[in-house]
């Protein structure tokens, strides 16, 4: 299995945990949240399983995500026609209602954090989607979570333009230039 088709197995077990209603999972994966990967033993059963062929960073985005997830297990589901999604077009939607100006604030201190701050910030924008009942994509999440120290800044880029794009994503046409995860290149380590 290829690590983008491992990746998708992994978001889909955890979808499956909310389909199930899995209460004692689901807080079993959020105690992991704002710790590093280890600290909640809860995690293990969840996780180990996952988790055997990853190391260093690409383990640290599957513990984040996980306990992400079970703070707010709702996943995007894109309706026909569609464009993939990214937690800037998630953060997007969830701030149209209230302003944007409080939302807009936060999520540059996100674009702008370091690999070491993401959680703490990540926490915050999965939280203002969860209040606003705004999905997420997760798979998605992982990705560009592996790929955020990449040359050139290509995830806040993308996120940057879903964020602030002018046509709404629902519309198809046009909605984004980012690639759909056929077209997405296998996450980088």
């Amino acid at each position: 299995m290829t690590d983008s088709g491992r990746d998708a197995a992994f978001i889909r077990d955890l979808e499956g945990l909310a389909e199930r209603e899995d209460r004692g999972a689901l807080a079993a994966l959020r105690r992991g949240l704002g710790k590093q990967p280890g600290a909640a033993p809860e995690m293990f059963p969840y996780l180990a399983p996952w988790t055997q062929h990853e190391h260093g960073w690409g383990e640290e985005c599957m513990y984040l995500v996980a306990s992400l997830f079970a703070l707010h297990p709702v996943p995007w589901h894109p309706a026909d026609g569609e464009r993939v999604t990214n937690l800037g077009v998630s953060l997007r939607r969830a701030g149209e209602d209230n302003g944007r100006e409080g939302i807009e604030r936060r999520f540059v201190a996100l674009l702008s954090s370091h690999r070491e701050d993401l959680p703490d910030h990540l926490r915050h924008g999965i939280s203002f989607c969860k209040a606003r009942e705004v999905p997420v994509n997760w798979l998605r999440l992982l990705w560009d979570l592996r790929a955020w120290d990449t040359e050139g800044r290509r995830v806040q880029r993308t996120w940057a333009r879903g964020f602030w794009q002018k046509s709404p994503v629902a519309s198809g046409a046009g909605a984004s230039d980012e690639p759909t995860p056929d077209q997405q290149a296998e996450p980088t380590q």
